[in-house]
């Protein structure tokens, strides 16, 4: 009889300890006071009485009591974690959501950008192909303004004078007569068309003349006049004046630029 009033052992101490420790790994809590709770148990669970078993509370009882404390206490705990393991779900369920959407918006962005590239790519051929166009129509522009110049002279250093200016026919007439006179002799036409200062205002700040444009009626004419001049200093009464072809401007430009290379040419005799 004395043996069966001596308190049991605890069967499940080790279990209870297997169970926390699992609580502990599955939350990633970090319950350090398991071990010395249960030491705490044991410590204040009340003595068995060794005479007739008429303790106030048995060590089962207490045990029982004890137990169903920390069942509440892991519930309260467990509760608590799924929670927050709800929370940090539902967020992670908005992260997902959010992140696919940027992925959506990025691939729409991708395709935007690739559709203006494409544009663009479209725009740049159009460009080049209107830019050969516009060199087309002005080499062919200037190429007709030269056609349209063809028949005319240009008379450089005549000077600015008002007997010469009112009577640019007949100082025409004069240069042809005293710088090649044989083209008289051949019965050729030096008759004119028209004759005029290039620009046709004055400006005073310049020193220089102004150029005079004569446009010949017979080409053959002007070609021979044209000739001659290239051969020897033109005059007019004694002073020395320049006879070249009319062109556009930017053919005049266009040839200043070969100047130099001309220049060298003729001194190399080419």
């Amino acid at each position: 009889m004395a043996n069966s009033t001596e308190p049991q052992k605890p069967q499940n101490t080790k279990k209870n300890k297997k169970k926390g420790a699992t609580l502990d790994t599955f939350y990633g809590a970090k319950i350090q006071n398991t071990e010395q709770t249960e030491d705490n148990i044991k410590e204040n669970a009340p003595k068995p009485s060794k005479g007739n078993g008429n303790s106030p509370q048995t060590y089962e009882e207490f045990e029982s009591e004890m137990t169903k404390k920390m069942e509440a206490f892991w519930e309260e705990k467990l509760e608590i974690m799924q929670k927050k393991f709800t929370h940090l779900q539902n967020q992670f369920d908005q992260t997902v959501k959010e992140n696919q959407a940027l992925k959506a918006r990025i691939r729409q962005l991708e395709d935007n950008d690739r559709v203006k590239e494409q544009e663009s790519i479209k725009q740049s051929q159009n460009t080049k192909k209107l830019e050969e166009n516009i060199k087309y129509l002005t080499d062919k522009v200037i190429d007709l303004e030269n056609r349209g110049r063809r028949d005319n002279l240009r008379i450089i250093g005549l000077p600015e004078k008002p007997e010469i200016n009112t009577k640019l026919d007949m100082v025409i007439q004069d240069i042809i007569k005293e710088n090649c006179p044989e083209i008289l002799e051949q019965g050729g036409n030096t008759a004119t068309d028209r004759a005029h200062r290039t620009p046709s205002t004055l400006n005073p700040q310049k020193t220089t003349p102004r150029n005079v444009i004569a446009k010949f009626q017979s080409y053959q004419t002007k070609e021979k006049i044209l000739q001659e001049a290239r051969k020897r200093q033109f005059r007019y009464k004694g002073m020395p004046i320049r006879v070249t072809q009319d062109l556009a401007s930017s053919t005049l430009n266009d040839r200043k630029a070969w100047n130099m290379i001309f220049r060298k040419a003729r001194e190399l005799g080419l």
